[in-house]
């Protein structure tokens, strides 16, 4: 099996043509989602952690 660069570089340029990039406001948008979800999940994982911590220092008494 031979390796032709050229005729790789044609096919990967053409496949990248066929490519649907997002613009440059679905990208905004998808960012800022992604970022306000990870606000929304450490708030909640706080949340859970102290009630957690709570239950633990009231059964065992400590703190």
């Amino acid at each position: 099996m031979t390796v032709n660069p050229a005729k790789f570089l044609r096919e990967v340029r053409s496949e990248v043509s066929k490519v649907t990039w997002p613009t440059r406001k679905e990208t905004l948008v998808t960012t800022g989602l992604v970022l306000a979800l990870i606000f929304l999940f450490a708030v909640f994982f706080l949340v859970v952690d102290q009630v957690i911590g709570l239950g633990v220092r009231l059964l065992f008494g400590a703190g």
